[in-house]
């Protein structure tokens, strides 16, 4: 006796795991992205869905503190930085120095046991003192007749990761 057989693979209706590609897409945890903790930076992506039902995904982006090995402890950030949308904007100031991994999970809403996920690696470093001689900056220079100009670079110099500049600390 002859059977014939017919497996149908049911992948969750035609509906298939997203791609997500982050872009800058070149990092890893050995080579980060390397930004000033004065500057702002987004993450953006670009999302590959394969469905017949339905092309709504939930998204969600966490962030990791890594170490040089591991990103292990993710860590809460301003409510004000959205985590739900395609891209991640991060405002100056708001990650302190370190390494960092950015991962956006995307979920097809029609069927959350299809799950994809991607990563970024940034590093945040210091922005460096902005040096000013005089107050206002050197533009401020005038010519005049019996004037002086005092300069005093720890009075008047700005520590751009701060809202505090310490002369006093080396």
């Amino acid at each position: 006796m002859r059977y014939n057989v017919i497996l149908k693979l049911n992948f969750s209706l035609g509906c298939f795991s997203p791609i997500a590609t982050l872009i800058p897409s070149t990092s890893s945890l050995s080579s980060p992205i390397q930004y000033r903790r004065n500057e702002d930076f987004f993450i953006s992506s670009s999302i590959q869905l394969n469905c017949k039902n339905s092309l709504s995904t939930i998204n969600q982006w966490a962030i990791y503190n890594c170490s040089s090995t591991n990103c292990s402890f993710q860590i809460q950030i301003d409510q004000t930085v959205q985590t739900t949308f395609s891209e991640l904007y991060i405002s100056p100031q708001t990650l302190s120095y370190g390494i960092y991994q950015l991962k956006l999970t995307v979920t097809m809403a029609s069927s959350l046991n299809l799950i994809s996920s991607s990563s970024a690696y940034v590093q945040i470093i210091p922005s460096g003192i902005l040096a000013n001689l005089l107050q206002y900056g050197t533009p401020m220079i005038t010519c005049g007749y019996q004037q002086n100009l005092t300069l005093d670079p720890g009075r008047f110099s700005v520590n751009l990761d701060q809202n505090i500049f310490n002369a006093s600390v080396s």
